[in-house]
């Protein structure tokens, strides 16, 4: 089920952050963790995000193109979606060219928006997400923003983001919803197809809708 809910969760992750990411004051606020770098970008991004999908939302329910290039846009300044591409393509990636990995992590992005981004107009009320830590990942590979995602009458979802630093600007590669990795969860997904297929192919099918990321509704397996 978490695998199922993952890819509209990653959307709402990336796009839907909060009007407000604050740090639990469960403890003294001399002990409270302060807010890194990374954590301000998660925040402010969030911020400037929901404000405009709450201030436009009927122009965007209206406007679905309209939609698609604000999301884009976003995603652009806040996902470093050309490395986590490398990623979710693991050994397929090996000494694949820029151009392929582009095309297959616009392909993938497009894909996922394509099938989940108007979910994020259904959004209501103000969710909250609450701050936990920011932490070093291994290997001086960036940093992991640790955050609640907290909304009426549920429980606190955990979400956390990797980050790290591109010329200056800290940039999202990879979302764990529940700890449900999006890079683990695409990488596993489509072994396969680029088993049998180049990165073009599988971009192209991405494309065309014939191969979706991420499960569909009735939970079975996709692609070919």
């Amino acid at each position: 089920m978490k695998t199922r809910l993952l890819p509209a969760a990653l959307a709402a992750a990336l796009l839907l952050g909060a009007p407000a990411v604050s740090f639990a004051q469960t403890a003294p606020a001399a002990t409270a963790p302060a807010a890194g770098a990374a954590t301000r970008t998660v925040i402010d991004s969030s911020s400037r995000i929901l404000s405009t999908l709450q201030q436009r939302r009927a122009e965007f329910r209206k406007d679905p193109v309209a939609l698609r290039q604000f999301i884009d846009t976003e995603l652009n300044k806040a996902f470093d979606r050309d490395y986590a591409a490398r990623l979710v393509l693991g050994i397929h990636g090996r000494g694949a060219s820029d151009a392929d990995v582009k095309l297959f992590a616009d392909a993938m992005a497009d894909n996922l928006m394509q099938r989940y981004g108007t979910a994020l107009l259904a959004f209501e009320g103000k969710p909250t997400f609450r701050g936990k830590s920011e932490t070093q990942l291994p290997g001086n590979r960036g940093v992991k923003v640790s955050t609640e995602l907290l909304r009426q009458g549920d429980d606190p979802t955990p979400v956390d983001y990797l980050m790290h630093n591109v010329n200056g600007q800290w940039k999202i590669f990879d979302v764990m919803v529940e700890g449900i990795s999006y890079v683990q969860t695409f990488k596993t997904q489509f072994d396969a197809p680029l088993r049998q297929k180049s990165i073009a192919q599988v971009a192209a099918e991405l494309r065309s809708g014939t191969l979706q990321a991420g499960p569909p509704a009735d939970g079975k397996a996709s692609g070919k």
